[in-house]
């Protein structure tokens, strides 16, 4: 910062998963039909990873059991770039909607084969399409139960797909489970929570919108702010589906063009590092001790 004060090191997290895992594209891409579709995680994922080589960040990337199942390669390439191997489960379905037991199998299976391939613990979780609220009070205690520390999951927004816009926007620790929920970031606007912490809205706001939300966020709360983004964000050139719905295609195809010169910028503007070490005041403490970010 130009007044030479230390500037807050935010998380940076990639949810790597290919474009036709979106929810938005659930009900028109059958799942069956998955092994069968061009497949461009690896490429992108190798291009987010040199954009984060390039500007001196380590990342946390929350993998898709499916994908490292398939591409071992990128799992092995996320360690040895030193970045955080975390899950985004296994096959991305929403958790409200599968259940406790298969969520259950579906944490177990993720967990096994991330760590089985990168040789690393795995203590972070990510709930496909942020599916995690007040509909699953369960899910917690199953993240604890198959060895999670923390959860990035909960986006304290109102959205037709996702959102808990009730939740706390700081950490803690729902209910009396041992496992973190480090929510998605938000900056308050007249009692409303508004976004600032990427995906989608990171390429439908203008650059500057979205880093003055962020600055925001990290001025106000003296904390460090979560931002996530996909590798098919940065490209351009995937397969368009053309049968999805008018909104889901506006959403997912939105200037995909410019996605990665917004994130070298980003990278720039801000400090960043691994979720496990820019919240790593609050994942250490032990369960039995409160944090005073929780309320």
């Amino acid at each position: 910062m130009a007044d030479g004060r230390k500037r807050i090191a935010n998380a940076m997290t990639i949810d790597v998963e290919d474009y036709f895992h979106v929810q938005a594209f659930a009900g028109i891409i059958d799942r069956a039909s998955w092994d069968s579709l061009p497949c461009r995680v690896e490429a992108n994922t190798d291009r987010i990873l040199a954009l984060l080589d390039e500007a001196g960040v380590k990342a946390t990337m929350f993998t898709l059991g499916w994908v490292a199942e398939r591409y071992p390669q990128v799992v092995r390439r996320i360690v040895a770039g030193g970045h955080e191997l975390a899950s985004h489960g296994h096959g991305h379905q929403r958790v409200h909607e599968i259940g406790e037991a298969a969520f259950r199998e579906d944490l177990i299976r993720a967990r096994g084969l991330l760590e089985q391939i990168g040789g690393v613990a795995v203590q972070g979780y990510r709930a496909p399409t942020f599916s995690i609220g007040p509909g699953t009070p369960w899910a917690y205690d199953v993240l604890a139960e198959t060895g999670h520390r923390y959860s990035s999951s909960i986006y304290p927004v109102r959205h037709d797909l996702y959102g808990s816009p009730d939740a706390p926007r700081l950490p803690h620790r729902p209910g009396n489970s041992a496992v973190w929920e480090l929510p998605m970031s938000t900056v308050s606007v007249f009692g409303q929570n508004l976004p600032c912490s990427g995906g989608g809205y990171f390429r439908l706001l203008p650059y500057e919108v979205f880093r003055l939300g962020l600055r925001r966020f990290n001025a106000e709360q003296a904390r460090p702010g979560m931002f996530y983004t996909h590798p098919w964000e940065i490209d351009p050139d995937q397969p368009r589906i053309a049968q999805a719905p008018a909104l889901s295609r506006f959403r997912h195809y939105l200037n995909l063009a410019r996605s990665a010169g917004r994130l070298r910028r980003l990278l720039q503007d801000f400090a960043w590092d691994r979720v496990d070490r820019a919240y790593a005041d609050v994942i250490s403490t032990p369960a039995t001790s409160p944090h005073p970010d929780q309320h």
